[in-house]
């Protein structure tokens, strides 16, 4: 390990103003660099440095609390490099162009199963989607992939929905490529002011996925492998899950199991009774959960949220029965707002990631483009 040169200094004291900006929105100069603890002088030629770069834009004199020069406001720029997120979905493609932050500039949906797919052709569909989305006349910075399995590296290491073994998730695209679990996309994308910090993320699609986050930071895990709730057991007799394994959680939870809402609106029977059985399950599942990490907040993702007037109702008892802590901390559970656009929402935010934590780099890099 080398000890830090000046390059190195002026790297760590760019994210961390940049980080001040995104966290504290309106901010003067001089509040930066009271809140950072860096010289004036240094906090003003950096802050120009982002200015000129476009990641961050002036917004207008700050109120002056004492004596001295008004202030003028810094926030993040909405026309700096826009993140692209792809969802890669057992039957649907999903893209957005996203600012900043946080808007959707544009949108890119493709309904069609992916299963017997080859993998070059489902990525050669979804290369087209991101050139299409980076012809928005913005500047594109990373492009976010997210998938239903296991992933290392950038690569999908296994997609038992997909059939997919070890696919390398490669892109001609120009800029940096970020490949992640899907459920693990969409939990960051929750991540909002004024939402919870502690929670845990269900995506029910025909997988059934979990993303951790705790006091704001996904849990992944040692090998990067954590949240695979769908394959928790169940029922050991139970049918046969993709996976290979009986009774997993996704056989009974996992949109295959589930009937449509309106059959469900309908009062159908045996559409209240899968949706019995898929709420009480889940429960199951999610009170293990929460008692081995003492998660306080359960959001309801993809088909579940759509189906959530018939799921809370069993999945909440069976909570109030297995959760050690209910009597004193009983787990909120609410349904996510964000529907299938969640996961590629969450992974266009996690496509800019290497430019928040180094964006001298990123500045000296431009010139570079989809």
């Amino acid at each position: 390990m080398r000890p830090a040169g000046q390059l190195d200094v002026r790297r760590h004291n760019s994210a961390l103003l940049l980080a001040a900006v995104t966290a504290n929105p309106g901010c003067s100069r001089a509040g930066l660099a009271a809140t950072t603890g860096l010289a004036k002088a240094t906090v003003s030629s950096l802050v120009d440095h982002l200015v000129a770069g476009g990641l961050v834009a002036e917004t207008g004199p700050v109120e002056r609390t004492g004596r001295g020069r008004t202030g003028t406001g810094l926030a993040l720029s909405a026309t700096g490099p826009h993140g692209v997120g792809v969802a890669v979905g057992v039957d649907h493609v999903t893209a957005c162009l996203v600012d900043p932050l946080g808007g959707v500039r544009a949108r890119r949906v493709r309904s069609g199963d992916n299963r017997g797919r080859a993998p070059e052709d489902v990525l050669a569909a979804v290369t087209r989607v991101v050139r299409s989305l980076a012809e928005q006349g913005v500047p594109v910075g990373g492009v976010g992939v997210a998938v239903p399995g296991l992933v290392r590296d950038g690569v999908l290491l296994s997609a038992p929905n997909l059939d997919w073994s070890e696919v390398d998730i490669a892109l001609d695209v120009g800029v940096p490529v970020t490949v992640v679990n899907e459920a693990n996309a969409a939990a960051l994308a929750e991540l909002r002011p004024g939402g919870p910090r502690d929670y845990v993320l269900v995506s029910g699609e025909v997988g059934v996925g979990a993303g951790i986050v705790r006091d704001g930071a996904l849990l992944t895990g040692v090998h990067g492998f954590a949240g695979e709730l769908g394959h928790l057991c169940v029922d050991p007799s139970g049918p046969r899950c993709g996976c290979g394994a009986r009774g997993c959680l996704e056989t009974y939870a996992g949109t295959a199991a589930l009937p449509t809402r309106q059959a469900a609106a309908d009062g159908d029977p045996e559409a209240l009774s899968a949706l019995e059985s898929a709420g009480t399950r889940l429960g199951q599942a999610l009170s293990g959960v929460v008692n081995l990490l003492d998660i306080p907040t359960i959001v309801l993702g993809g088909d579940h949220a759509r189906l959530a007037p018939w799921l809370l109702g069993p999945l909440r008892a069976e909570l109030a029965r297995r959760v050690i802590g209910a009597r004193w901390s009983p787990p909120e559970v609410v349904a996510s707002t964000l529907g299938r656009e969640a996961a590629a929402l969450g992974v266009a935010r996690a496509a800019v990631d290497h430019i928040r934590a180094d964006p001298d780099s990123y500045l000296r890099g431009l010139g570079q483009a989809l």
